[in-house]
């Protein structure tokens, strides 16, 4: 049971519990037993560069450099490889803000960087249960770690933007309060970190980021000796968060993947334009907030089909 559990120990954001490359030479902060619970404070994907006051303009203007700060790694006694870390994340508890922002259009990030030549930056009121966007637009709280991830058995220290075999960088926004998340050991004591947390995200982080917050992270580990994958695997309490009534889709339709991605959220943006009075930068960062990107067919060669669909209960009636 996720509200059934004491808290062994507790790590903070302090620069000595921080660390923003993956590396098994890295020295643990902490050793605990399988079945023991720690709650880890985690910063921002930027590491505080952005704060409630921040611009546009700010954002922009961000260095790279620290990107992720993780917290830990935590040592879990008896790990060993070819083992499975299951961790059972208990509880999430953010800071009372966010933001959601997008680059020029020169750097290239995010799906739609040629369509944005100036940045956008939004920063995020969050409630108990939403979090407030313009035009009276709430946007369910979602709050789960965009990274997750025990160290690689490979030596040297590596770049925590792509997902790897052992996790990291997934952004899956499933991995809520009551998921159990299964990781590959590959080297003794797990060395387990996590950070980079969202408050909310649609499926695809279109705009390169979710709703990007310092939070507080609960989770309880073990170790399988008797369960062996390749690759993260995860037990989850819901598919879809917030968005189990009416929603409004728009599709689309290429003969490339990431073209018809980009189009479903073309598709999107110009919806939300026209019927929701939004500009076309507040209507990327709200799809990146909110907005759910499915695969809707990839058996039709030569156009393959996706979908981008935004919960109408995010709205004002």
């Amino acid at each position: 049971m996720t509200d059934d559990y004491t808290i062994d120990y507790e790590l903070s954001d302090d620069d000595e519990y921080i660390h923003n490359k993956w590396d098994n030479s890295l020295e643990s902060v902490l050793t605990v037993e399988p079945g023991e619970v720690v709650r880890f404070e985690c910063r921002d994907a930027l590491d505080g560069q952005i704060t409630p006051g921040s611009t546009a303009e700010d954002f922009g203007n961000v260095s790279f450099d620290p990107v992720h700060p993780l917290t830990g790694p935590v040592a879990v006694e008896g790990a060993e490889p070819g083992d499975v870390l299951a961790v059972e994340f208990l509880d999430f508890e953010h800071k009372g803000w966010g933001y959601t922002g997008y680059m020029p259009g020169e750097m290239g990030y995010g799906l739609l960087p040629e369509d944005f030549e100036e940045g956008g930056l939004y920063i995020w009121d969050l409630g108990d249960d939403v979090a407030h966007f313009v035009n009276d637009i709430e946007v369910p709280l979602n709050l789960f770690p965009g990274i997750a991830g025990v160290a690689p058995a490979a030596s040297g220290a590596h770049n925590t933007l792509p997902p790897r075999d052992t996790g990291g960088n997934m952004d899956v926004a499933q991995l809520t309060k009551g998921s159990t998340l299964y990781l590959p050991i590959e080297v003794e004591d797990a060395l387990f970190s996590t950070g980079d947390c969202h408050a909310a995200q649609g499926d695809g982080e279109v705009c390169v980021t979710g709703i990007e917050a310092p939070m507080f992270v609960t989770a309880r580990f073990d170790v399988l000796k008797d369960k062996s994958i390749s690759q993260p695997e995860l037990e989850t309490a819901a598919i879809s968060i917030g968005s189990e009534g009416p929603a409004y889709g728009t599709t689309g339709i290429d003969d490339n993947l990431m073209g018809a991605m980009k189009r479903a959220v073309r598709h999107m943006i110009s919806h939300l334009e026209s019927e929701h009075g939004l500009t076309r930068g507040e209507a990327y960062i709200l799809c990146s907030a909110a907005l759910d990107l499915k695969m809707s067919e990839v058996v039709g060669a030569p156009n393959w089909s996706v979908t981008a669909f935004l919960p109408n209960s995010i709205f004002p009636e």
